[in-house]
């Protein structure tokens, strides 16, 4: 059972916490990894790309010189794909990316990233963030008391306002809470900052 320090806004350590085997101790699976990010990351794509094909260009309808005896090749429009302004040959349209990945995946693939964050030392578990009202300038020296690298994920057990608007100016520092964590986001950024609270709760809801 991995064991981690539980540090206070100084960075001194103040306790000791046990995180579940079950969730923070999983043999990483890097192909699991890859699904669930290429599924995050198609799930959010637009699909809004758009070209005409020759059959929607204007004009074209003339053919532009006679089938034979000019010495050029045979032409019937002056839009078809060789043309410039002519059509787009296989246009993209608009259409969804969106898939769905098994549940078990999905939850697979959130504790190997949560047990890479804990083998990488990358996870950083602080007992509260003490602040009374936003504060940037505070918000910096706390995260370099506890040595978190200049890419960071906060994470809170609720919605903190004072944390998410002491962090938002803050350049490669993002907040979310324990029911918004996703995988992408785990693996994006170098620190992993997280609550004591929030531990808890991730623990019940992955176990």
């Amino acid at each position: 059972m991995p064991k981690l320090n539980v540090l206070n806004v100084q960075g001194e350590v103040v306790s000791e916490m046990e995180l579940a085997d079950s969730i923070f101790g999983v043999e990483v699976n890097e192909h699991v990894l890859y699904e669930v990010v290429k599924n995050q990351l198609a799930n959010k794509r637009q699909g809004t790309q758009s070209a005409k094909t020759r059959s929607e260009v204007r004009g074209g309808g003339k053919k532009p010189w006679r089938q034979k005896g000019t010495g050029r090749a045979r032409q019937g429009s002056t839009r078809s794909v060789q043309w410039v302004g002519g059509g787009v040959a296989f246009a993209p349209k608009p259409r969804s990316y969106k898939y769905t990945l098994p549940k078990k995946v999905r939850r697979l693939g959130m504790k190997c990233a949560l047990t890479s964050k804990v083998q990488n030392n990358e996870m950083i578990i602080i007992d509260n963030f003490n602040l009374e009202a936003p504060k940037t300038k505070e918000f910096v020296k706390i995260l370099k008391n506890i040595n978190a690298n200049k890419k960071a994920l906060i994470v809170t057990a609720g919605v903190d306002d004072v944390v998410r608007k002491s962090a938002r100016n803050i350049e490669g520092v993002q907040t979310s809470l324990v029911n918004t964590l996703n995988v992408y986001d785990i693996l994006k950024y170098d620190s992993f900052v997280i609550t004591a609270d929030a531990v808890k709760k991730v623990e019940e809801v992955y176990a």
